[in-house]
């Protein structure tokens, strides 16, 4: 029997009205990908697990909510990882610490991965877009801010053709 095989991504998504927002600024600026992708910090990236592994991963995500604490979360104008990747974001200002924490936890236990590149907790705006775009977004998002607090984490699943879905929420539960 063969099993079946899911991509899963673990998140913080963006609350609203901040998640369409920049969800539509990023339609804007053309990414086709805007439509598929709710709003978020990743502390995950996209990984391939069995159906067969699922539930210990959502037991341990369970567990990761349990020992962290709610925070802050502050995003702060824009930047960008050019000339390494084509990518302009919005930076985390405040909650940079607790976000590579529970990071770090996330990708422990049944999520133990390496990364290809150091993480670094930000919200994609655009991607893979002409430098002219990429300086555009840069631009204007140069004075954007939002600020709310992270009260849980989301386990995503990506499903082609419709892209990215929240499975399940985890809160933060910690002292």
């Amino acid at each position: 029997m063969v099993e079946t095989m899911s991509t899963i991504g673990v998140a913080i998504a963006i609350p609203e009205p901040a998640a369409t927002d920049l969800r539509r600024r990023r339609r804007s600026y053309g990414d086709e990908l805007a439509g598929q992708i709710p709003t978020h910090v990743t502390l995950l990236p996209p990984n391939a697990v069995s159906g067969s592994e699922l539930p210990d991963v959502t037991k341990h995500l369970h567990e990761v909510g349990t020992r962290h604490a709610p925070f802050e979360l502050y995003l702060c104008g824009s930047d960008t990882f050019r000339p390494i990747s084509p990518v302009v974001f919005v930076t985390v200002v405040t909650g940079i610490s607790e976000c590579e924490r529970l990071a770090t936890d996330v990708r422990s236990g049944p999520l133990q991965r390496d990364l290809v590149f150091p993480f670094h907790p930000h919200v994609t705006v655009a991607h893979d877009l002409p430098e002219h775009v990429l300086d555009q977004a840069y631009q204007e998002l140069a004075n954007y801010e939002c600020r709310f607090t992270v009260n849980s984490f989301g386990l995503f699943e990506h499903a082609d053709g419709r892209g990215w879905s929240s499975q399940r929420e985890f809160a933060l539960a910690g002292d």
